[in-house]
């Protein structure tokens, strides 16, 4: 008696985790992903820039939350990143004032590089922030990228701790 409660209990969860998993799986279609990348974080740190990319910041024009360079062939939504137009003196400014701002915090901070990757799994950008900064990426059907900018406190929930 008590083997067929059991197979029956496993049977309710199949039936039940079933259909979210396909839910989940066309909830999720058409975002991309973000993932950590050494080549990026150099890329950031030598004061590199890349010709095929548009540069955009996200906060403030001295300490942004994040920094992104995404593929010419894309544009960006939604209007709250700004534009940079990036050579190398401007990236060293920022990335610079980036690691002042992390420094001045006195935590375990550091500035991470990402490779951005729309939803087929081809590289189209890359992001450099704390690691603590949470973002997301959607691919629209003509070439848009949805990416989240970092929240507004990025740097001030550090301030007090």
């Amino acid at each position: 008696m008590q083997k067929h409660w059991r197979i029956t209990f496993y049977l309710m969860c199949i039936l039940i985790v079933l259909p979210s998993v396909g839910y989940t799986g066309s909830f999720f279609k058409n975002y991309g992903k973000i993932t950590p990348d050494s080549n990026a974080a150099k890329a950031f740190e030598t004061y590199q820039i890349n010709p095929n990319y548009n540069y955009y910041i996200s906060g403030s024009d001295v300490y942004p939350h994040a920094i992104i360079g995404l593929d010419k062939t894309y544009k960006l939504e939604p209007d709250l990143w700004k534009q940079v137009e990036m050579t190398p003196k401007k990236i060293r400014e920022l990335v610079t004032d980036m690691h002042n701002r992390v420094r001045s915090l006195s935590l375990r901070l550091s500035l991470h590089g990402f490779a951005l990757f729309d939803d087929k799994g081809k590289q189209i950008g890359v992001w450099y922030s704390i690691l603590e900064t949470t973002t997301s990426l959607k691919m629209k059907d003509d070439h848009t990228v949805i990416i989240i900018t970092p929240a507004i406190d990025t740097y001030l929930r550090y301030e007090n701790r």
